[in-house]
C-alpha cells in the first residue's frame, strides 16, 4: 500500500512539473503564457510573413526563424505609437540591420521615423571606424548606446526596445544601453535633420542593409492604450 501511495505521490510531483515547465515554455512564436497575460502579441507566426509588408522577397521563414538574406526594409502592416518590443537576433560576421520605429512606408526610416541600429560591432568592417551613434542600439545619429553588452557573432542575442512619449529605452542581453528622453534633444549627433525624431506613430520594421540576420521571437506590447482612448 505505501509503494502505491509513494508512486501516486511521484506521478502527482512530475505532472506539476511538467506542467510548469510547459506553462513557462514560448509558444512557437516565442510569446510566453506570461506575456501573453501582460498584453504581448506575437508579430511573427514562425512560418509565414503574415502581418508584414515590404520587401516580402527579401525575407522568409525557415525553421521558425525570420531571415532576412539579404532584404531591405519589411515593416509591420499595422502602426503603433508606445511599445515594448522584443526580439531575438544572430548576426554573421559584419552583419548590418536596423529596427526602424514609428516610421512612414516611404523614404529613410533612420530620419523620417528612427533607426536602432543592429551591427557586428566587432566586424572588420566596422571595427575602430564607427561614430559612438553608430555602435549597435545606438538611435541612429541621435543617441550613442553603452557598448560591450553584445553577445559574439554566432550567438543569440535578446532586446527590447520601449517607446512611451518621448522615452526611448533599449536594452539589451539585460543590460540597458540606451535610456533616451526625445524631448531634450536640441541637436542630433550626426548634425542632420531627423523630421521623423519626434512622430507620434509610424510603422516598426527590418531595415536590412545587405546582410544575412536571423530572427526570433518577434512581440509587442502597446502601450498607454486607456488614455489614448478617452
Amino acid at each position: 500500500m505505501s509503494r502505491l501511495i509513494l508512486s501516486a505521490v511521484l506521478v502527482s510531483v512530475f505532472g506539476c512539473i511538467a506542467i510548469a515547465a510547459e506553462q513557462g515554455k514560448p509558444s512557437p512564436s516565442g510569446l510566453s503564457q506570461q506575456e501573453a497575460a501582460e498584453g504581448f502579441v506575437a508579430l511573427f507566426d514562425g512560418k509565414t510573413l503574415k502581418g508584414w509588408q515590404g520587401d516580402v522577397k527579401g525575407y522568409f521563414a525557415e525553421n521558425g526563424l525570420l531571415v532576412c538574406a539579404p532584404g531591405g526594409k519589411l515593416m509591420t502592416e499595422k502602426e503603433y505609437s508606445d511599445f515594448v518590443f522584443r526580439f531575438e537576433f544572430k548576426l554573421q560576421p559584419n552583419g548590418n540591420n536596423g529596427v526602424g520605429i514609428r516610421a512612414p512606408l516611404e523614404g529613410d526610416a533612420a530620419y523620417n521615423g528612427m533607426e536602432i541600429q543592429i551591427l557586428d560591432d566587432s566586424g572588420s568592417q566596422f571595427a575602430g571606424k564607427l561614430q559612438p551613434y553608430q555602435y549597435h542600439g545606438s538611435i541612429y545619429g541621435v543617441v550613442p548606446c553603452k557598448q560591450g553588452h553584445q553577445k559574439p557573432v554566432g550567438e543569440w542575442n535578446s532586446q527590447e526596445i520601449r517607446a512611451d512619449g518621448p522615452k526611448v529605452k533599449v536594452t539589451l542581453n539585460g543590460a540597458v544601453i540606451v535610456d533616451a528622453d526625445l524631448s531634450k534633444i536640441k541637436e542630433t549627433m550626426d548634425h542632420r535633420a531627423h523630421p521623423g525624431l519626434h512622430n507620434e506613430k509610424g510603422f516598426i520594421g527590418f531595415l536590412g542593409h545587405g546582410s544575412r540576420i536571423e530572427f526570433r521571437n518577434i512581440r509587442i506590447k502597446q502601450l498607454n492604450q486607456d488614455k489614448k482612448s478617452k
